[in-house]
């Protein structure tokens, strides 16, 4: 049977699944909170493997937050470490944003004939659809914080905690936060230009 292009647009255009989409968010806000987490071990140990080798302390014990060289068993394993608990947090991040393209409001005509289009952007609209992924990584990473350190056993911790002081440990979850929305709010912001 054949498909007529009106259908063939929408398939094309099909929302992106879960998983998908906390495999990007997950991967931007996972460099993001590596990034900050390097950049801070430098500035405060001198090392910028410390803080992922540390990581690495789920496997390998507490003798990896005693690492400073950077190397394939502690630094890439507290690499990967971070990397899949990034995705993990962002899989809540998406379901509580909500489902892909389909996060757009949809005009659907009552005339048969019509096509489905997106709705209008306004003014508040383009405002919530700035403001709302910044409150949901917000608060997913709020989640993340008091979940990693106040109510899983220390052995499972993201380690980052061994090498760097609090100040530092917040600007690594301010990371992950901006690294969870950061693919949202650059769509928000580029309708919003559009808009304009």
């Amino acid at each position: 049977m054949k498909q007529s292009s009106g259908q063939t647009a929408a398939s094309d255009a099909a929302p992106q699944s879960l998983l998908a989409r906390a495999v990007t968010s997950g991967t931007i806000g996972g460099l993001a909170a590596a990034a900050a987490a390097s950049l801070a071990g430098k500035r405060e140990d001198g090392s910028y493997a410390a803080p992922l080798n540390a990581t690495s302390h789920i496997i390998w014990g507490d003798e990896a937050a005693r690492q400073d060289q950077p190397s394939l068993k502690y630094t890439l394993t507290g690499f990967l470490l971070n990397h899949a608990s990034a995705i993990f947090w962002a899989l809540f991040y998406e379901k509580l944003l909500g489902k892909g393209e389909k996060r757009q409001s949809w005009h659907h005509p009552e005339n048969w004939n019509e096509s489905a289009r997106p709705q209008q952007a306004t003014p508040a609209r383009t405002e919530a659809a700035i403001l709302k992924p910044i409150l949901d990584s917000a608060a997913v990473t709020a989640g993340a914080y008091l979940i990693d350190y106040h109510l899983i056993p220390q052995r499972f911790t993201p380690g980052f905690e061994k090498r760097l002081s609090g100040k530092s440990l917040a600007a690594v979850f301010v990371a992950l936060a901006t690294g969870l929305a950061a693919r949202d709010m650059m769509q928000a912001a580029k309708a919003r230009r559009d808009q304009a």
